[in-house]
């Protein structure tokens, strides 16, 4: 992480610290009450500096690099997950993971974007930027769930999809695009999960859904910061005020409507406990499948499509045109 991506986290660092060297220290109940003093000193510190981020911070929070990734969700959250390749095309895409697995057991598509944790990974996994192949399997992964009666879970975080010249040459536009069509389609209940970056057509291209879950420090976006403001303001440094102007944080989007419900995070944010954030997650996913699984499957459909008829309507059109006549 860079410097700045960790700035505002120092008071939280400084009492790890202590934490750290205390637990380092011979067990005398002396120093098992100083550890407990300074865990609930932590959790207050981590509440307040997290209770108070900028939407510039939660950008950063939402990128943190040991925030949990769609397979660490997946290995505590489902069991025996089976790992579907390919797009039947051309090839497969590692920054899409989909495939099929038991939630409470249940069986369930399960769809994600993976970035990767070190370099390695990260290579392979083209830092989370998916190629048109990963659409493809993504969608032939949802068409098997559909014909099976599965319900599918999508785990978004993305900063968007990749821009490369061969993604383009093989038709990444087509490929999002036919998948907006295909999942608004879809007979089968669809669940969204925004775990991290919500990042343009790339997170669009897997989260048409029923029900639009967002952690309560990611982020969803038309353009990541820099670009918003490397193009208004063609200065790439003013990406805080892009970040505010864009209204990309889970409590905005929930006010316009664009996500159905916020997940809470443990304090400190998913990555300080990886645990308590699954289990949040988990929480979350159970009230959704429930709720839809009342719904007949026209309806459940119908819903759907109004649901994103209705982003980014706003009140004061209407008014405007009012006024007009």
């Amino acid at each position: 992480m860079s410097a700045e991506s960790t700035d505002f986290e120092a008071p939280i660092t400084a009492v790890l610290e202590e934490l750290a060297v205390l637990r380092g220290d011979p067990p005398t109940p002396e120093r098992d009450g100083a550890i407990a003093t300074l865990e609930m000193r932590l959790a207050a510190v981590r509440q307040e500096v997290f209770g108070a981020l900028t939407p510039w911070q939660r950008v950063l929070v939402a990128r943190h690099q040991e925030r949990p990734s769609f397979l660490d969700y997946v290995d505590r959250l489902f069991a025996e997950f089976t790992e579907l390749h390919g797009d039947r095309r051309f090839a497969d895409d590692r920054a899409i993971v989909a495939g099929f697995a038991f939630h409470h057991g249940r069986a369930v598509a399960l769809i994600g974007h993976q970035k990767g944790r070190d370099t390695k990974q990260k290579i392979m996994r083209n830092f989370g930027y998916a190629r048109p192949e990963g659409y493809r399997k993504a969608l032939r992964v949802m068409r098997t769930a559909e014909k099976f009666g599965r319900p599918i879970i999508a785990f978004v975080d993305t900063p968007a999809a990749y821009p490369g010249i061969e993604s383009e040459e093989r038709g990444v536009a087509e490929a999002i695009a036919f998948n907006l069509r295909e999942m608004m389609m879809l007979a089968v209940p669809i669940v969204v999960m925004v775990a991290g970056e919500g990042g343009s057509g790339g997170a669009l291209g897997i989260a048409v859904g029923d029900r639009i879950l967002m952690q309560e420090f990611a982020i969803y976006s038309v353009i990541p910061p820099e670009g918003c403001a490397a193009i208004l303001w063609r200065d790439s440094e003013r990406k805080r005020e892009a970040a505010a102007a864009l209204k990309i944080t889970a409590p905005d989007l929930l006010g316009l409507g664009v996500i159905d419900e916020i997940v809470p995070e443990p304090p400190g944010g998913a990555h300080a406990d990886p645990a308590a954030a699954a289990a949040l997650v988990d929480a979350a996913l159970v009230r959704a499948l429930a709720d839809l699984d009342g719904i007949p499957a026209e309806e459940r459909s119908a819903l759907r499509y109004q649901k994103f008829r209705r982003i980014g309507e706003v009140g004061w059109t209407e008014d405007l045109v009012d006024s007009e006549r």
